[in-house]
């Protein structure tokens, strides 16, 4: 599985913190939405094409948090 894209909504701590991921593995496109840091709770999304994720993505990061791009890092698998 790759990692595409990192977005963080800029806050530190386990209650404040909010990541959204974007991942592909081989047609299939992987949202995974995490909140509370590393060992926080996930909810995961699957899709069969890059647009329908981005869409979720859109959804996921509208509102009043300051989210920022972090650059993907390479996978370990």
């Amino acid at each position: 599985m790759e990692q595409r894209k990192h977005w963080w909504n800029g806050k530190w701590g386990r209650l404040a913190r909010r990541d959204v991921f974007l991942r592909t593995d081989a047609d299939q496109w992987h949202v995974e939405q995490r909140a509370g840091g590393a060992e926080g709770i996930s909810r995961f999304y699957e899709y069969d094409s890059e647009d329908e994720a981005y869409e979720t993505i859109r959804s996921l990061l509208s509102g009043p948090e300051n989210w920022r791009e972090l650059s993907a890092r390479p996978s370990l698998d």
